[in-house]
Order: C-alpha cells, then structure tokens, then sequence
C-alpha cells in the first residue's frame, strides 16, 4: 500500500531541509560562510573532519543518492556530536537545551529516520541500477 500524496511530499521535503539546513553548517566550518570563521585545515581533528561530513554528506541527502547509507552515517555522527561535545561538556548535564546538544539530538533523530525510512518520494536512488538501489 503507498502512503498518501501528502505523506510522501513532506517525506521528500524533511530529508532536502534537513540536508540544506546540515549543508550550511559544513559550509561554515570548510568555507568561513554565514559568519563563521573557516577552518585552518579541512582535515584538521574535530572540525574540520566534522566540515567535511556535514558540507558533503547532505548534497546526497538532498539529491536522494544513497539516502540510507549516508543517514546511517550521519546518525552516527550526530550521536558522537552529542555525546562527545554537549553531553560532556561542562560536566554531566542531562537537559540538551542546557548542554546546548538539541540540534545534534534533532539531527540524529531526523537521520535515524531516513535511515529507516529511505529518501521518499523525490530521489535520484531509482536512477542507480544494480543493489543498492533504494526502492
């Protein structure tokens, strides 16, 4: 049974969001853009590694190539971000909005989904012959 019209747009519409509003924070690490300071080196450990996954990682969020892998990865990611640098910081804070960690809890969740999920409707994954395909 397909999901109804609505569904499925607004399926389509969280994953190109979420990887438009993801793909601005790799540009400010990787690029200085939207009144960030760029990183020294893009391979340079946390950020720049970090710039790197979120600036590349979303334009095939959005494309829909791939969507599940590259959710699962970035589930994976956003969970190390929580617990690595909100959770952690300044001692042992449980309240994401205290520990400033809500948008890489709402990011995980998010990815988690479209992990589980796929792409949705509006995908390039149903142009990509062989098994990986995402249907």
């Amino acid at each position: 049974m397909r999901a109804p019209v609505t569904q499925e747009t607004t399926h389509a519409l969280l994953r190109i969001v979420a990887g438009l509003m993801l793909w601005q924070h790799g540009a400010q690490k990787l690029f200085g853009m939207f009144g960030s300071t760029a990183v020294e080196s893009w391979f340079a450990w946390p950020r720049g590694v970090a710039g790197i996954i979120e600036f590349f990682l979303p334009i095939l969020i959005i494309l829909g190539i791939r969507t599940r892998w590259v959710a699962f990865i970035l589930t994976g990611h956003f969970a190390v971000v929580y617990w690595w640098r909100h959770f952690f910081a300044g001692g042992v804070e449980f309240v994401p909005i205290v520990n400033g960690g809500e948008l890489a809890i709402l990011y995980c969740a998010i990815f988690l989904f479209l992990w589980t999920t796929g792409g949705g409707k509006w995908n390039l994954d149903h142009m990509i012959p062989g098994p990986g395909r995402e249907d």
